[in-house]
């Protein structure tokens, strides 16, 4: 039987998706990181069928979302964007340290992906943590800095936003020592699945498959990245998408 497990791993609300007959046993473990404005409950379908596979899942909410929300606007929350993957990315060391120290992760073998924001994220994290065994973007842009201006210039035809020139680029002087199309070779083959809808309205579909496209040269065995695009389709992940997924993890971790 598959057990949902509500942890609080430090300050993060998590949830934990595992065979209730292994809860406390050493496994292969992946964290699914949840797109902006929604969260970590979003994730279950996915997070049981890979829990099916052997694996323990781990969903954790993110800074202003879902257990953590907070009484802040919506315009506060857009501005906030950058800091929230930020810090998801912080945050992904606290859960990888919370499960060393509980003896829960089998030989290293620790995957991660995420939707959207969580994709985001995930490109992030692949330049900081090399532990990181297998990974997933699902309609994330792995040019982080470059999409931080757009965003940036989109607020700005919304009206003054409340940050300096001077803040603006210390934002993107940090995103560029995560950005995963600044520094491809933090990848180091390491197995790496594309998927994002053609007309993608939200996150640049030409974001990832451009970097996708540059990057499987640096790759000696082709096998371990992977760029999936579905046609008609928006910001919206596919139940083939979830699939593929999932069986990209099964197969790579």
């Amino acid at each position: 039987m598959i057990g949902i497990y509500k942890e609080m791993i430090q300050s993060i609300p998590s949830l934990v998706i595992v065979n209730a007959d292994k809860q406390n046993e050493a496994l292969p473990v992946v964290v699914y990181i949840h797109g902006f404005t929604s969260a970590k409950e979003q994730n279950l379908p996915l997070a049981y069928l890979l829990a099916e596979k052997g694996y323990r899942v781990v969903l954790p909410d993110s800074m202003y979302h879902g257990e953590r929300e907070a009484d802040i606007s919506n315009r506060k929350k857009q501005i906030s964007f950058w800091d929230i993957v930020l810090q998801n990315v912080d945050e992904l060391q606290t859960i990888k340290s919370y499960l060393d120290d509980k003896n829960l992760l089998l030989d290293g073998r620790f995957g991660l992906a995420g939707t959207s924001m969580g994709g985001i994220t995930t490109s992030a994290a692949l330049t900081k943590y090399p532990w990181i065994k297998t990974a997933a973007i699902l309609m994330g842009s792995p040019k982080i800095t470059t999409f931080a201006k757009t965003l940036v210039e989109s607020f700005k035809k919304m009206g003054n936003l409340p940050v300096t020139d001077e803040m603006l680029e210390g934002l993107y002087s940090n995103l560029k020592k995560l950005d995963l199309s600044v520094h491809p070779e933090k990848l180091d083959g390491r197995p790496l699945l594309f998927w994002h809808g053609e007309n993608d309205s939200v996150v640049p579909f030409d974001h990832s498959y451009t970097f996708y496209d540059e990057a499987v040269k640096l790759y000696q065995n082709k096998e371990n990245i992977k760029f999936i695009k579905e046609e008609n389709r928006d910001h919206k992940v596919s139940r083939f998408a979830i699939m593929q997924t999932v069986n990209w993890f099964y197969k790579h971790l």
